[in-house]
């Protein structure tokens, strides 16, 4: 085969990299890779074997190798090293070339370098892909943004390789300028969100005795419920993993502080721009930053009275915590959605919700049954503002809300910290309230910063003067 016949380009030849390629590969197209390991290139060169594929370790020999105008996908890790691979790539580029970074890169540095290329005649693109190591090479979820030209070029790879629900490509075209980064951004913020939730499910369940064996038992019959999940597959499953350097199992033996790698943040901060409230993600972030607090939650806990967590009674209702769980999900979705929606219509994305939860169906982290109904929903009515708003959703959360609010009684009556449990309540009963205490709050502001209000009997915006006798 001659070196100028590969169809695409792939930098970056880690695991997911990697996985990736020998994935297109295996749909039959032909991929060059380029990795500044020489162990990474011999590696997929070792893994070839027949394969339409080759990878090279040097950078104008892999571009060489490239049918023109080039398509070339990045796996590094997000940040200054995208744009150091820009860099050395930008002399060997010619206009109409298409780079397309497939990291978790911030949605913000992904517009500034559509920007800065599209001067040059280069197109970039933004693809959020979600599945890990598994999905990569097996079929991953698939969230592309960027120029629309540009992705119909890809669009028949990007099928091939995503994963299938029902014959349906787990992949669609998100919208323009970074909307793919910023799809994939919200996907994980759910992602904190719903993990945070199912982590404090643990917590209930565990202090109310339930072994490691129960806890596998519960979670997997959870997960033939409306619970059906990815991410609850796997929590069944952690439930029954042994530790290989003893007889414990291994949940018991890893360290309770859990880390991030910033998207979770950065949805947070974007939701405070818009602003969107998604008061369940936001619980999720600070959670994990607070679990990294080890020794001062240690500390903590050794000397304030009554902050220790104490038994939960033997007769849990496991059922009212399934239902919990339920209404706890939909409301973080709807979160996200209304977030995602509202991001859209600021930055001009075009967004269309159903497709966004259509290829969430399979292949991503999220995937879940739930989203199922979710589609349907959006499909039916593209314009709603909010989940929870549509009809069946509407009676389902208020069938379930009552064992939510008891389940995070349950939890404050027994000292167990429920912060996404609790937000998600917040969150209902506060987007279901026709009157909020705001007016004190904006009282307040025009009291100590002459702010201004504005008044429920007459238009415009007012400002009194307050009792000055206070100083």
């Amino acid at each position: 085969m001659s070196e100028t016949q590969y169809n695409f380009g792939m930098i970056g030849l880690g695991t997911m990299g990697c996985n990736l390629v020998l994935n297109m590969s295996d749909k039959n197209f032909t991929v060059a890779g380029y990795d500044k390991d020489p162990a990474k290139v011999d590696a997929l060169n070792n893994l070839a074997g027949s394969r339409p594929l080759k990878a090279f370790s040097d950078i104008s020999t892999f571009t060489n190798s490239l049918s023109t105008p080039r398509v070339i996908m990045l796996l590094v890790p997000a940040g200054p090293i995208v744009d150091a691979v820009i860099k050395e790539l930008r002399p060997l580029l010619t206009a109409e070339d298409v780079i397309i970074d497939c990291g978790n890169s911030h949605f913000i540095d992904t517009q500034l370098r559509i920007d800065n290329l599209s001067k040059e005649g280069l197109h970039f693109m933004g693809i959020g892909v979600s599945g890990g190591e598994t999905g990569a090479r097996f079929g991953p979820s698939i969230m592309p943004g960027g120029d629309k030209a540009a992705y119909q070029r890809i669009a028949p790879m990007l099928d091939a390789i995503s994963a299938k629900v029902e014959g349906v490509p787990c992949t669609a075209y998100m919208g323009t300028g970074a909307a793919g980064h910023y799809v994939k951004m919200v996907h994980n913020g759910i992602e904190y969100a719903l993990m945070q939730l199912i982590s404090e499910a643990y917590h209930l369940l565990k202090h109310a005795g339930r072994s490691n064996k129960e806890l596998h038992d519960i979670f997997t019959r959870w997960n033939k419920g409306v619970l059906r999940s990815f991410l609850m597959e796997i929590t069944a499953a952690i439930f029954e993993q042994p530790d290989e350097s003893g007889a414990e199992m291994l949940i018991d033996k890893i360290k309770d502080t859990a880390h991030q790698k910033g998207t979770g943040a950065w949805m947070s901060q974007d939701a405070m721009k818009i602003p969107a409230p998604i008061a369940a993600i936001d619980a999720a972030v600070s959670q994990r930053i607070l679990s990294s607090l080890k020794e001062e939650r240690v500390a903590a806990a050794g000397s304030i009275s009554g902050a220790t967590a104490k038994d939960m009674p033997a007769r849990f209702e496991e059922s009212a915590l399934e239902n919990a769980l339920h209404a706890a999900f939909i409301i973080t979705y709807a979160q996200g959605l209304a977030m995602l929606q509202k991001a859209s219509d600021s930055y001009k994305y075009g967004v269309n919700i159903a497709t966004v939860s259509t290829i969430w169906r399979g292949g991503c982290i999220i995937r879940a049954g739930l989203l199922e109904g979710i589609t349907e929903v959006f499909d039916k009515d593209p314009g709603l503002t909010n989940l929870m708003l549509d009809p069946a959703q509407k009676n389902t959360l208020e069938s379930l809300l009552p064992a939510m609010r008891s389940i995070v009684q349950s939890g404050i009556g027994a000292a167990i910290p429920l912060p996404s449990f609790s937000s998600c309540i917040h969150y209902y009963d506060s987007y279901h309230s026709a009157w909020l205490p705001a007016n004190l709050v904006q009282a307040q502001r025009d009291f100590f910063g002459a702010h201004t209000y504005e008044r429920t009997d007459k238009p415009g915006t007012f400002h009194t003067n307050w009792n000055e006798t206070i100083q």
